[in-house]
C-alpha cells in the first residue's frame, strides 16, 4: 500500500501529468484538496473509489483516512493543487506516514509559476536582466517568514519574485519592493491560472493596487514582480540572445567544427 502524493497542476484538467492521472484512475482512496482541485481532475476515480475532499477537515483526520486505508490495503492518492513540493503542507503529512511505517510517494505538478509564465507568453529568466526566479511568500495568517527572507532581503537579487499566497499583503509588498525595484518595475497578478475564471492583471509597482482593488480578488492569486516582464518581444535590442544556441558556442553536442 502507498499513499501518492500527486501534484495535480494549476487548475486546468488537462495540466495534470500523466502519471498522476492514471494513479487517480485506480486508487480506491482518493483525498484531494477541493478548494484548490477541480472536480473534473478526480472525476476519474473508480466509481466505487472513496473520494473525500478535505478542505474542511484536519490533518489529524486525513491521516485518519490513510492509515484506515493501509489497513485494506488500498492505495490512496492524495491530490494536491500545483507541485506538492511548493507550499503543500505534505512535509507533516509525510512525519505522520513515517510514523504510521506508511510508504508514500510524491508525483510532481506543474506549478503556478509556470503556469503563469505561460499564460504570459513569457520567459522568467532572459539573459543580462534576470537569471534567478525567487518563490516565495508574505506572513498573513499562515506560517511566520524564517529569519533572512524578508521581501526587503530576496529583492537585493534584482531577481524574478513568485510571491505565493499573498495577495491579502499587496500594500506591504509593494511598499517593501520598491526601494529595491522601483515604482515602474512591471508586476502581474495571475489569479486562478488555467481555470476559466483566469484573470491576468498587468502594471507596475505604482500602479497594480489600484488596478487589481477594484477585481476584488483576496485569494489563488500570484504575484510576479521582475524586469524580465517589461520585456518587448518585438524589439531585439530589449534582451540578449542566450548563448546556448549561439553559432559561436560550442559543447559536447556540437563541437567546433573542423577548419
Amino acid at each position: 500500500m502507498t499513499v501518492y502524493f500527486i501534484g495535480a497542476g494549476p487548475g486546468a484538467p488537462d495540466l495534470i501529468t500523466l502519471r498522476g492521472q492514471r494513479l487517480i484512475e485506480r486508487c480506491p482512496v482518493c483525498l484531494y484538496a477541493g478548494s484548490l482541485v477541480p472536480t473534473e481532475i478526480v472525476a476519474s476515480a473508480p466509481s466505487d473509489a472513496t473520494v473525500l475532499d478535505t478542505a474542511p477537515v484536519t490533518l489529524d483526520e486525513i491521516i485518519a483516512h490513510m492509515v484506515a486505508a493501509e489497513a485494506k490495503g488500498d492505495d490512496v492518492a492524495r491530490v494536491h493543487s500545483g507541485d506538492p513540493s511548493i507550499y503543500g503542507a505534505i512535509g507533516e503529512q509525510m512525519r505522520q506516514l513515517v510514523a504510521h511505517d506508511i510508504a508514500y510517494e510524491i508525483v510532481p505538478g506543474v506549478p503556478a509559476f509556470a503556469a503563469a509564465a505561460a499564460a504570459l507568453g513569457r520567459e522568467l529568466t532572459l539573459p543580462d536582466i534576470a537569471q534567478t526566479v525567487i518563490l516565495t511568500r508574505t506572513s498573513v495568517r499562515a506560517s511566520d517568514m524564517p529569519p533572512g527572507e524578508e521581501l526587503a532581503t530576496l529583492a537585493q537579487s534584482h531577481a524574478t519574485l513568485a510571491i505565493h499566497l499573498s495577495i491579502n499583503n499587496l500594500v506591504p509588498v509593494v511598499r517593501e519592493l520598491t526601494p529595491y525595484y522601483g515604482a515602474d518595475c512591471p508586476v502581474v497578478i495571475a489569479y486562478r491560472v488555467s481555470w476559466p475564471d483566469q484573470q491576468i492583471v498587468q502594471g507596475t509597482l505604482a500602479d497594480i493596487r489600484d488596478k487589481v482593488k477594484p477585481l476584488g480578488i483576496t485569494r489563488t492569486a500570484l504575484i510576479l514582480v521582475g524586469p524580465a516582464l517589461a520585456t518587448d518581444l518585438d524589439t531585439a535590442e530589449a534582451f540578449a540572445n542566450s548563448q546556448l544556441y549561439d553559432p559561436g558556442h560550442h559543447h559536447v553536442l556540437r563541437p567546433r567544427k573542423a577548419e
